[in-house]
């Protein structure tokens, strides 16, 4: 992901995000939970798109609550697809809904989504793909590489010459844990 690097500092959206999210540990199961819709989203689009659109997502699915998506219903799905300011594609918008309520099963039997995430880590990327397949819904090999990256459980976010991995590196992200076998890819 070296060109991110390059492209993203002192840009408008990039650069935020690059600088202080993407690949940085993430501890909260509704960020968790926003960044995997995040990545299911920008699906077949750019992450510019994605990044400008993040604001209305936010008030859409009423700030990521977990909880709160996993009630939605017929009369929210309309709601969503009739809103301008997020991508409108009822297929990502199910898998949104559904997946609120896959991560509150996980919740119930591992404590947290993040709880859940470190009970199967370290894993292999394709290894992550199947688990990933097998528990959500519209998690191709691309998405789940992208929010493993950007939430720390897999290591590519930044170059090891970017200021922002050291950074990354102090904050102990669980791919730079010993005995991940991402790390020896990595070295």
């Amino acid at each position: 992901m070296s060109a991110y690097c390059d492209q993203a500092p002192g840009h408008e959206f990039h650069g935020p995000y690059h600088d202080h999210e993407y690949g940085f540990p993430v501890h909260d199961d509704d960020t968790l939970f926003e960044r995997l819709i995040l990545e299911i989203n920008q699906a077949g689009l750019s992450w510019l798109t994605v990044l400008k659109k993040r604001a209305a997502f936010a008030v859409a699915f009423e700030g990521f609550d977990i909880e709160r998506v996993a009630a939605y219903g017929d009369r929210d799905r309309e709601r969503l697809l009739g809103d301008a300011g997020i991508i409108r594609n009822r297929l990502k918008v199910d898998a949104t809904i559904h997946n609120a309520q896959v991560v509150q099963r996980l919740q119930a039997d591992h404590g947290s989504f993040k709880a859940w995430l470190d009970h199967h880590h370290p894993l292999a990327h394709a290894d992550w793909v199947k688990l990933f397949r097998r528990t959500f819904r519209f998690t191709g090999p691309e998405i789940v590489n992208e929010f493993l990256m950007s939430t720390g459980y897999l290591p590519g976010a930044h170059r090891d010459d970017c200021p922002v991995q050291a950074r990354i590196l102090a904050a102990q992200p669980p791919w730079a844990t010993a005995g991940n076998p991402a790390v020896d890819r990595h070295s």
